[in-house]
């Protein structure tokens, strides 16, 4: 399964059901990284996505966006071609 990186703050309800869904897709393991206790990877996320917003979320090397796009993404069903594509 491909790698999922995932920039996030503790309080965002998006997060929380983008963890959720992909947790659902047989996600096991997510790497997050909590902009909201470390403010230069904010500047990070901004400058790899163009987007100040969280979630934002990568499989693979592949920037899917937010919470939901990756729902969008699922419902067309291309999350789960992603996800195996490790």
């Amino acid at each position: 399964m491909a790698p999922v990186k995932m920039y996030t703050t503790q309080v965002c309800p998006f997060c929380v059901r983008a963890k959720m869904l992909l947790k659902q897709r047989g996600v096991e393991q997510i790497e997050e990284i909590r902009i909201d206790v470390n403010p230069e990877e904010r500047q990070a996320m901004m400058d790899k996505t163009g987007r100040r917003t969280v979630p934002q979320i990568f499989i693979g090397d592949t920037h899917v966006g937010g919470c939901d796009d990756l729902i969008a993404l699922d419902q067309q069903g291309g999350l789960l071609p992603l996800l195996q594509s490790a």
